[in-house]
C-alpha cells in the first residue's frame, strides 16, 4: 500500500459509510473550509477530494452528498487540466462554474482539489481571493502529512 493511499484512508475515518480504521478527516483542513465559510458571505459549502475522486473532508450543507461532489469534482478537475494542458501547454490552477443559482469553483490544491460552492450574487473576486490560498495551505498541509507517513514506514 502506498503512503498516499494510507493517508487517504486514514484521513476519510469517519467520513465514508463503510467504518474505516484511523482518524477522522485532518483537522486543520476542516478548520479551513470552515474559516473559508466565515470569510466570504454567500459561500454555501466546499470539500477537498483527491484527483481520484475520493472525499477527504468537506463543509457542505446537509442537501449535498459528499461523496458525489467529490467523484464530480475530481473528473472536472481531469477533464479542465486536460483542456488546459492541450490548449496552452501549461498546467492547471482553477476552473468556475457559473449557473442560474450559483457559482462551483474548483482550485488545484497538490494531489487534491479544493471545490468552493457559493450562491449567484456571491462576489467571484472576493471568492477567489480568499479561497486560492486556502487551497495552497491545504496542499501545503496534506503533502507534510503524507511525507510524515513517508517517513514512518
Amino acid at each position: 500500500m502506498t503512503a498516499r493511499k494510507k493517508l487517504l484512508g486514514e484521513l476519510m475515518g469517519r467520513l465514508t459509510k463503510v467504518a474505516m480504521p484511523g482518524p477522522g478527516p485532518n483537522a486543520v483542513v476542516l478548520a479551513e473550509l470552515q474559516a473559508l465559510r466565515d470569510r466570504v458571505p454567500r459561500l454555501t459549502g466546499s470539500l477537498v477530494a483527491s484527483n481520484d475522486g475520493l472525499l477527504v473532508a468537506h463543509d457542505l450543507p446537509p442537501h449535498i452528498e459528499p461523496d458525489t461532489m467529490a467523484a464530480m469534482a475530481a473528473a472536472q478537475l481531469s477533464l479542465s487540466h486536460r483542456l488546459a494542458t492541450t490548449a496552452h501547454g501549461g498546467g492547471f490552477h482553477e476552473v468556475v462554474v457559473r449557473g442560474t443559482d450559483g457559482h462551483v469553483v474548483i482550485y488545484a490544491a497538490g494531489w487534491t482539489s479544493l471545490t468552493v460552492l457559493a450562491g449567484p450574487e456571491v462576489n467571484v473576486g472576493r471568492l477567489h481571493l480568499e479561497s486560492r490560498p486556502v487551497a495552497r495551505t491545504i496542499a501545503d498541509q496534506l503533502a507534510a502529512t503524507s511525507n510524515e507517513l513517508d517517513k514512518d514506514n
